[in-house]
């Protein structure tokens, strides 16, 4: 609920004339307590807003949304770790240390960090074509054949992505402090939605030979999504499996849309459809525990839940094989953030810092990394950002979807943005 005074507090503190970034107190020469004062809140938010917070207006609201947000992690952070080709454990570790440190020093009331499909396949052309599962082969014994040693694999694409989030949060957090945040202007709303919309074909495409039950070479580069091999092995069963779980899941999302208004939360039916899956999964196999071998690598000990990860170390003889990327992911998560952040805070009257978002998602990616964690940006389910250059709206989108489903994700942003950056000159000359 937005109460006048409660809110009229909260832009009060939100809309001073603080430095936009940490640094600029200091350029400007200001050294007195005040000034040391204002670089503090700047940096940590939380400093301002948590001793104003209204806890009877707010607190019983954000639990709901917490306990709501908190479930849809779960499934999320599994399925979008399987993107990046990582561990499905890393998508947990990547749903609990980035949300913790945006708590700390983000500016946005709304928006909710951690895993998202966009960023995670992005990352899984990295770890696809950087270590693809043929470098893992190992040969067995007395034969000719060659097994996949997963262990091996996993451990070698978890540092490579421990190594690119690290360097996502450096470049993150050096453009913050620097004050690059204006650089959103150039990410128009078209651009940033034929981006997302052309990425989310591409998730959808990338998760076929799940739905049905083959099992494929790894593709990838430009036209890679539209090899299609190994229909006639179809498995029935996971085939129908498959259909009857989104069947339910869509049916209960458009009864959770309609009555929306009388339910307390969200139904979790992605989380409600996993443990089913689970537990049957489980019986047929005779584990009647369904924390049994059904759960594999998910096993609360056998994963490391029990105890979270150690620190790990980043490997820098990946950073110049990996630099390119990681400013691409860099540049679109926060794009994503910024966007989605800016439609709510003009929703419900605040203001966001671009530069200290910029900052705050460096440092949950900086920091993320070293704790097996892969880049995060914010979920997104409908339109993210507010319309920014204009004009040509409908021309950028298409650009940007075909160039991104024809030529891959990385190029297709290289596409998309000089194609923007083109039509904002074009315009701004005329």
């Amino acid at each position: 609920m937005d109460h006048p005074l409660v809110q009229n507090s909260w832009n009060t503190q939100h809309t001073d004339h603080a430095p936009s970034s940490p640094c600029q107190g200091l350029q400007r020469g200001q050294c007195s307590c005040a000034a040391a004062k204002s670089l503090l809140f700047q940096f940590l938010p939380i400093l301002g807003w948590l001793p104003r917070y209204p806890v009877r207006d707010w607190l019983l609201g954000d639990i709901i949304s917490g306990f709501s947000v908190g479930i849809m992690h779960l499934p999320q952070g599994l399925a979008y770790a399987l993107l990046a080709g990582v561990p499905p454990v890393t998508g947990l570790y990547s749903s609990f240390y980035p949300v913790f440190l945006y708590f700390l020093f983000g500016t946005s009331r709304h928006i909710s960090v951690g895993p998202f499909a966009v960023i995670s396949v992005m990352i899984g052309s990295v770890t696809g074509s950087l270590m693809p599962n043929s470098n893992f082969m190992d040969p067995v014994n007395g034969t000719n054949e060659t097994v996949l040693n997963e262990a091996r694999r996993d451990s070698a694409r978890v540092e490579l992505v421990a190594t690119l989030t690290v360097l996502v949060g450096v470049f993150q957090m050096a453009l913050g402090m620097l004050q690059f945040g204006f650089v959103v202007t150039y990410l128009s709303e078209p651009l940033v939605r034929g981006y997302t919309t052309a990425a989310a074909v591409q998730v959808l495409v990338s998760q076929l030979k799940y739905v049905f039950g083959v099992e494929v070479a790894e593709q990838s580069g430009p036209l890679s999504m539209f090899t299609v091999s190994r229909l006639p092995q179809t498995n029935v069963g996971t085939l129908v499996t498959s259909l009857i779980a989104m069947a339910a899941i869509l049916a209960v999302k458009m009864l959770s849309a309609k009555f929306a208004s009388k339910l307390p939360m969200p139904i979790p039916i992605e989380l409600i459809t996993v443990r089913r899956g689970v537990s049957q999964t489980a019986w047929h196999l005779d584990h009647p525990a369904p924390w049994g071998s059904a759960w594999g690598r998910l096993s609360p000990h056998r994963a490391g839940l029990s105890s979270l990860p150690g620190a790990l170390v980043p490997n820098v003889s990946y950073f110049g094989q990996v630099v390119g990327n990681a400013f691409a992911i860099a540049v679109v998560g926060y794009a994503i953030c910024i966007s989605l952040g800016k439609i709510f805070a003009l929703k419900h009257g605040y203001k966001v810092n671009s530069n200290q978002e910029l900052i705050a998602l460096g440092i949950c990616n900086f920091v993320g990394g070293f704790f097996q964690c892969f880049s995060i940006s914010c979920s997104m389910s409908r339109t993210l950002v507010q319309e920014t250059t204009g004009g040509n709206s409908q021309l950028i989108w298409l650009v940007t979807f075909v160039a991104t489903l024809l030529l891959n994700l990385d190029m297709g942003l290289g596409v998309s943005v000089a194609f923007a950056l083109l039509t904002v000159i074009f315009r701004t000359q005329m």
